[in-house]
């Protein structure tokens, strides 16, 4: 398979069924490359959680215990597979739980009771998992990121039953205004984020380098041009094959073609060879990439030279001391054990189940499917638990024609020479009107 360069603004586009405002991008963790933007070693000691119980009690609230009869919620996660590892979602679930039923009173005053379901990246047991939980009669469920997050919702969407997501690219999610929620704005991190940033640099033009694989060319091949049109951005999209160990042609005739903002999306291995072939060819302007593309591996193949300054899109926060991140650490701390902090997929967890408890503060009497579907729609706009200040919002207006979406904007975090993050930020932000 040879590389392709398209240059959108010269070519026709192909008409797409929706607008491309509203046409959303396949979220980062479909791309299955699960790796977060911080150390690999860290462990689930953080700055400032170190007090004992009178530093802890100010971090995670007072007291205020449930009781009663249990809710139970629902917990999916694609697990162990062959091509991913995210069975720390299940820990973070549990640690999640025990924090929210020991300060925040669970869920309507009565304990949180997790179910809990593994995919293992399949779509027949994403199936499957998705059917468990309408026959354990969970009233909501909590899905981290999975590469099967269709199949698990189409069960959950039949019987109505409340389904929040960590992210969701389908159209069948989407598009259900009655019980599907997702926690991603998936405009984003793949177009949002590089476009914001060519406009700060005084650039009139991006250059996305991606890896040749469905799950990441739909939304570039697809969206991409219209947003960027609109935008008033230039959008070049240069694709190659997976396994490329030497990219230094294909980012010399990047590096020749004014390229403005080159914006990097793959796993790391693919990102390395990216980054590299930039250096090698001279290449001195803004490089940004999703967040995936940097892990250990990449900051001991690429130059401090290249990853200082980087900007880098971020699904969650990873590490900081900012009061999400402190809150974070701190329940993982006093509830879990050996939990990495570091890790995205671990950290999407936790703002997906606290997300869901956060929507359903103040609901009393009966706790069924119904009701936390009126008030998850019925809340007001609230800050995400653990996200770095980003905001969400149930009522199907961040995007009228995808009302699952909760979320506008995103994060993103500036990397210093060894590759780390150094401060996350929320960016593409707006109040979700009422």
């Amino acid at each position: 398979m040879q590389d392709k360069v398209i240059s959108f603004h010269k070519l026709p586009r192909k008409p797409s069924r929706r607008s491309a405002g509203v046409l959303l991008a396949t979220p980062l963790a479909l791309l299955v490359f699960a790796a977060a933007c911080g150390s690999d070693d860290d462990h689930n000691d953080a700055p400032g959680t170190g007090g004992g119980a009178t530093t802890n009690a100010n971090i995670l609230g007072s007291v205020n215990k449930a009781a009663g009869n249990p809710v139970k919620i629902g917990i999916v996660s694609d697990g162990k597979s062959a091509i991913v590892d995210n069975s720390i979602q299940f820990d973070v679930a549990d640690a999640t739980a025990a924090y929210l039923n020991e300060h925040k009173g669970g869920i309507g005053g009565r304990p949180i009771e997790l179910v809990k379901c593994e995919t293992q990246s399949d779509p027949g047991k994403g199936t499957d998992c998705g059917n468990q939980m309408v026959e354990e009669n969970v009233v909501a469920v909590a899905i981290g990121e999975s590469g099967v997050a269709e199949f698990v919702g189409k069960p959950l969407a039949d019987a109505n039953i409340p389904a929040m997501f960590f992210g969701a690219g389908s159209d069948a999610l989407l598009d259900d205004s009655e019980s599907t929620y997702t926690l991603g704005d998936p405009t984003y991190a793949v177009l949002q984020l590089p476009i914001a940033l060519a406009k700060e640099k005084g650039v009139d033009k991006v250059t996305s380098v991606v890896i040749d694989v469905p799950a990441a060319l739909h939304v570039q091949q697809e969206v991409a041009p219209d947003v960027f049109k609109k935008a008033g951005i230039g959008y070049e999209l240069v694709t190659v094959p997976p396994g490329t160990a030497d990219m230094t042609p294909q980012m010399q005739r990047v590096a020749d073609g004014k390229p403005g903002v080159v914006f990097v999306v793959g796993n790391d291995s693919f990102c390395i060879s990216a980054f590299n072939g930039l250096k090698a060819v001279g290449y001195t302007g803004t490089i940004s990439a999703i967040s995936q593309c940097i892990t250990d591996p990449t900051r001991k193949a690429v130059s401090a030279d290249v990853l200082g300054g980087m900007v880098v899109a971020a699904s969650a926060p990873t590490g900081g001391t900012d009061p999400s991140s402190v809150l974070y650490s701190t329940a993982m701390k006093t509830y879990g054990k050996n939990i990495k902090i570091s890790s995205a997929t671990g950290r999407g967890m936790f703002m997906t189940l606290a997300g869901l408890a956060t929507a359903l503060e103040g609901i009393s009497g009966d706790i069924t499917p119904e009701t936390v579907n009126a008030t998850i729609k019925a809340m007001p706009e609230k800050e995400l638990p653990g996200a770095a200040g980003l905001r969400f919002r149930c009522n199907g207006k961040a995007f009228p024609d995808s009302p699952a979406v909760c979320v506008r904007g995103g994060l993103s975090t500036t990397l210093n020479g060894e590759g780390q993050p150094t401060e996350f930020h929320v960016l593409g932000s707006s109040p979700i009107e009422g």
